[in-house]
């Protein structure tokens, strides 16, 4: 039951841009994208972009040329792998993640790079700052860190007798730090105890769901990244066994069984980052590009879940849900 759909991105800029349909037309010169992907090559990651590239009028192969290097799990390997695109000296470069955007900006100072999914741009060095990029970077801010007092609230409201919560997270991904240092910050300020449990590794669920299923937690909060939501049905088993109330930062895990998701749209910002580059084959400079951020979020409710928990979800907070899935 869908209350409203949207993602509005960041005015000014944003709204002048002609987004016409010309999948019809030709281009003109062949551009080559480089493609950094921190997963798997299965995961639907990029497929978005590379859609919203084709109703610009981009046909893989006789306008654009993808060059894609996937890091399979693996951020160690994202420098080396951002390395190779810069010496193929593409026309642009697109960073998927903190961890992507950081090894591109390292690899090259002169091609463009589009960088999205990532948390805090500026504090984690990507850009100087989101209006005046002032580098060869520009893309879409997740706004993760100003979330986290407000997902922990909606946690509350929806859970009300939550006073100790897991926080699982990969703490192997540098763009996670300052999103978990946040919500440890939101949750001091709530009365909140946050137990931080870190996973980079398949092998680090057993032991991480043994400490939560013997601690005190009586909710979940998981920060997601390429490689949480890889793993997410794991996850969200886990806390449907121990009948967790669990928040998520992204929609794709209450459609796949989760109680509840606060975050931006996920394919919204990939659609957005193909008007970035197709902004940047046309001649426009990184740096006169403002980094943009996601204005609306998105609340999604699983009310399936929340019956099988026993929760009664308040008909207040029905209402602000974007979607409710039933």
């Amino acid at each position: 039951m869908k209350r409203r759909e949207f993602i509005t991105l960041l005015g000014g800029a944003a709204a002048a841009w002609p987004l016409g349909v010309r999948a019809q037309q030709r281009i003109g010169k062949i551009r080559h994208l480089g493609v950094l992907l921190p997963g798997l090559h299965e995961s639907s990651m990029g497929s978005a972009t590379r859609e919203r590239l084709r109703e610009l009028g981009y046909s893989e192969g006789r306008d654009v040329i993808f060059e894609t290097r996937w890091a399979e799990g693996m951020p160690d390997r994202l420098e080396a792998l951002a390395a190779e695109l810069a010496r193929l000296n593409p026309d642009a470069i697109l960073a998927y993640t903190t961890p992507a955007a950081i090894a591109a900006r390292k690899a090259t100072k002169t091609i463009p790079i589009i960088f999205l999914f990532v948390g805090d741009p500026v504090g984690t060095g990507v850009v100087a700052s989101l209006a005046h990029p002032d580098v060869n970077a520009t893309g879409i801010s997740l706004l993760a860190t100003e979330l986290a007092a407000k997902r922990l609230e909606i946690l509350l409201e929806i859970a009300p007798n939550t006073s100790d919560v897991a926080m699982l997270w990969n703490d192997n991904n540098s763009g996670m730090v300052l999103r978990a240092r946040e919500t440890h910050d939101a949750a001091t300020k709530l009365g909140v105890t946050i137990r931080s449990n870190g996973v980079h590794d398949l092998i680090d669920f057993a032991p991480v769901f043994a400490t939560i299923e013997s601690g005190r937690s009586n909710a979940l909060l998981t920060l997601v990244d390429p490689f949480t939501s890889q793993h997410r049905k794991l996850i969200i088993d886990f806390a449907a066994r121990h009948r967790l109330p669990a928040i998520y930062e992204a929609r794709e895990f209450v459609e796949a069984g989760g109680l509840i998701s606060y975050g931006p749209n996920l394919v919204a910002i990939e659609r957005r980052a193909a008007e970035y580059v197709d902004r940047i084959f046309k001649g426009t400079k990184p740096a006169d590009l403002p980094v943009e951020q996601p204005t609306k979020i998105e609340l999604v409710i699983n009310l399936k879940t929340a019956k099988a928990l026993g929760i009664e979800v308040s008909p207040m907070l029905l209402a602000r849900a974007d979607e409710v899935i039933e």
